[in-house]
């Protein structure tokens, strides 16, 4: 109700842009009465292109329409007898409107909501005075201020226009009374010399008279119509820039959000803005078009002397371009399909026309198809090489006619079944994988602007910019954008985090970030060329990092419990100066989606740091890792000094609950050999103990554990090879002296 209240402190345009938001598809009543249970709904959560969110959408009508009718009848005495009637025929008009479109109404309501508080934003910010906006407000109020400039432009081109016409038709009545003066002149050659004289000198002195003011009128009428023909051409000029600063630089903004939001940025907003700017800029160039083509008509009804014809053709040469930019640049696709696309796979997508309901586009509905193009084809068609949309596969379901929503005043169209029958590769380059090569969703369709006046074909997609190298820094926001869309939380890359990921990447060991900020990565490093000594790139081990994370363990990255990026020696360097039972959590070198836990303890000799066989995905979907690391009693203190349970006892799995039937439930628990005797069980538990494996195909326990020191049969950087998998789980057999299957042992109380 709080956004109802300040909506109602509106003022001056921003109340009428508010009113106009209502009418008989959502009367205004029904905001006012049921503001608060309106603002207390969930809207948003509801997919407007998902048929299966229908049956929401119908709950909420309900909802609305029962809201209404016990509003109705709480109204009392002869004040609220009217009031009753008029909330109880509301209720049964919005059941009638919207019980088939459920959704319709969940799209109606979204947008006045979203239009509200944009208007109660944009007040506030103007009622600041003095204090300091933001950049994007004060682009916001310079397109504004320009819209307010433009129309009192137009009006006055307008009221001069009508001031021209007034003027011409009296020039014509005139014209036509020289005519008859002279017609009279010529007949006087019949009547007798007395009387033809006296009329004669009559009639000539009427005529000079006439003559005179027609000739001093032409010369107004061309002064006017040429200071009109100028007063359009700033027009035009400040039309054109407007134009300009709202496509490509708001629309392009809001195309460059989409993408981000597609690589895990935040969710592009502001459409609707959009739209009601390239609203207004349609209103205002379609007035000025007419305009010209008023003044064309009246140049052509009375032809003077002058360049006049000359001017017009050139000025409507100039708005008819601006009017095919508007129309083909406000062709968008709101919901973008997905970015790999699988064959019999259902996706969805969304195209939009932000001109909406102006030009009359939606009266004759136009149909978009959906067609899917190579690079090459892709780019061929965007420097107009080629006018036929040639087609690299098949695509079900697309072609699709936009639909024109008067609640929200869009015009779009909604593929919701599309799916890729088959696709046709081209010939790869080089070292070029099938991952390397792309394909886009092109929509095309063809718009009738002003009653098939003008006939525009437009295509949806501006196709592969994509550079060849990008700096350092700028990967850097965008994996750092990425890292946090997909934990859900604020805690994204720390600059020690970059550092690590620059180490990798360059294979580099400078510790200070100024080093990398001049660097470029190119797309060979990124995900083609593997790291050295591995056989996966950097992005690959990224993205098995992010998985990782992203399905087992991001409450705790969230909880700041993981160190993640950090590598072997640095994580000896951080543990030997603690007290033994100090542990941190890492990613692993040597393997995709890894995770380990290394340690200080003691050892006869000296103190070391062991770390264990990394987890992956296939072990935390058996165990936890919260509960693995409460199973390691020799853990004590999380890195650098809490105790454990202080930050994992909140994820430990509850104890199993007693024995059922005379039978005892095992218990899954990993053990360290080497540590195991170390803080033991208290007696009396009942449990299992497995050393878990982490693959059927390998028979060594992911419980191998394995000195800091420097040893042949590991890695440079600690960690296992793949390939060396069999020969380090023997050496862990010599070292442990014991057989290297599972082992089981069962208590029975």
């Amino acid at each position: 109700m709080a956004m109802w209240i300040q909506a109602q402190q509106l003022q001056g345009e921003a109340l009428h842009q508010m009113q106009a938001l209502y009418g008989q598809h959502f009367p205004i009543e029904v905001r006012h009465y049921l503001a608060q249970w309106i603002e207390s709904q969930l809207w948003d959560s509801l997919e407007l292109d998902n048929p299966a969110e229908e049956a929401k959408a119908k709950r909420l009508l309900e909802s609305l329409v029962s809201e209404l009718q016990k509003k109705a009848q709480l109204q009392g005495g002869e004040d609220g007898f009217l009031l009753k009637i008029k909330l109880g025929h509301y209720a049964t008009q919005l059941k009638s409107t919207y019980d088939r479109c459920p959704l319709e109404l969940v799209r109606c309501i979204k947008h006045i909501l979203q239009s509200e508080q944009r208007l109660v934003q944009e007040a506030t910010n103007a009622s600041d005075g003095g204090q300091a906006m933001d950049s994007l407000s004060q682009r916001h109020q310079q397109i504004n201020q320009a819209f307010e400039e433009l129309r009192v432009s137009t009006q006055d081109t307008e009221s001069e226009l009508r001031k021209l016409q007034h003027s011409q038709e009296y020039f014509i009545i005139q014209y036509q009374e020289n005519l008859r003066i002279q017609a009279q002149l010529s007949s006087l050659s019949s009547l007798p010399p007395a009387e033809r004289s006296q009329r004669e000198t009559s009639l000539q002195s009427k005529r000079a008279t006439v003559e005179a003011w027609l000739t001093r009128e032409a010369t107004t009428l061309q002064k006017h119509r040429l200071d009109l023909s100028e007063q359009h051409q700033k027009t035009l000029s400040v039309l054109r820039k407007q134009q300009t600063l709202i496509l490509d630089e708001e629309l392009i903004q809001w195309k460059r959000r989409q993408q981000l939001a597609g690589n895990g940025g935040p969710h592009e907003g502001g459409l609707d803005v959009l739209q009601s700017w390239c609203e207004k800029l349609a209103d205002l160039i379609w007035q000025n078009r007419q305009q010209i083509r008023r003044c064309e008509h009246l140049t052509q009804q009375l032809p003077l002397p002058g360049p006049m014809e000359e001017l017009l053709s050139k000025l409507n040469a100039d708005i008819t371009d601006i009017i095919s930019a508007l129309v083909t640049s406000t062709f968008i696709i709101e919901k973008q399909p997905p970015q790999v696309l699988k064959t019999q796979i259902k996706f969805a997508a969304t195209v939009r026309l932000l001109v909406g309901g102006k030009l009359n586009v939606h009266m004759n509905p136009p149909q978009v198809k959906a067609v899917i193009v190579s690079e090459q084809q892709a780019k061929a068609l965007l420097k107009n090489e080629s006018t036929h949309s040639e087609s690299s596969g098949e695509i079900l379901n697309n072609n699709c006619v936009m639909e024109y929503h008067q609640a929200t005043g869009t015009l779009s169209a909604h593929f919701r079944n599309m799916s890729l029958k088959r696709i046709k590769r081209s010939d790869r380059r080089g070292a070029e994988s099938v991952t390397e090569e792309k394909f886009t969703v092109l929509f095309e369709s063809q718009f009738s602007v002003g009653g098939n006046e003008l006939v525009f074909h437009v295509k949806g997609r501006v196709p592969f910019v994509v550079p060849d190298k990008v700096l350092w820094p700028q990967l850097c926001d965008a994996l750092d954008m990425k890292y946090k869309a997909e934990m859900h939380s604020g805690r994204g890359l720390s600059e020690d985090n970059l550092v690590f990921l620059a180490q990798k990447a360059f294979s580099s060991g400078s510790n200070n970030p100024e080093d990398y900020r001049s660097m470029t990565i190119s797309w060979a490093q990124f995900n083609r060329e593997s790291l050295p000594g591995r056989n996966f790139t950097f992005w690959q081990w990224f993205d098995g990092v992010v998985e990782l994370m992203k399905k087992h363990l991001k409450p705790h990255w969230n909880d700041g419990a993981i160190l993640g990026f950090v590598n072997k020696q640095q994580a000896q360097d951080l543990l030997l100066s603690k007290p033994n039972g100090t542990f941190l959590l890492r990613f692993s070198d040597s393997e995709i989606g890894g995770i380990t836990i290394a340690w200080v303890a003691e050892n006869p000799n000296k103190r070391l740091v062991w770390n264990l066989l990394p987890y992956t995905t296939k072990d935390f979907s058996i165990r936890s890792l919260a509960d693995r690391i409460s199973d390691l009693n020799h853990l004590l203190f999380l890195y650098p000094d809490r105790p454990k349970d202080e930050v994992f006892a909140k994820y430990y799995t509850p104890p199993l609950s007693k024995a059922v039937d005379g039978y005892v439930k095992p218990q899954i628990k990993q053990v360290v050999p080497e540590f195991a005797t170390q803080n033991p069980e208290p007696s009396g538990a009942a449990s299992t103990f497995m050393d878990q494996t982490s693959s059927p195909s390998f028979s060594h326990p992911s419980s191998c554990v394995y000195p800091s020191m420097t040893d042949t049969m590991l890695d440079p950087d600690g960690d296992f090879d793949l390939e060396d998998t069999m020969d380090v789980a023997r050496h862990v057999e010599e070292l442990l002296r014991r057989p290297m299957a599972n082992q089981w042992s069962s208590q029975q109380s």
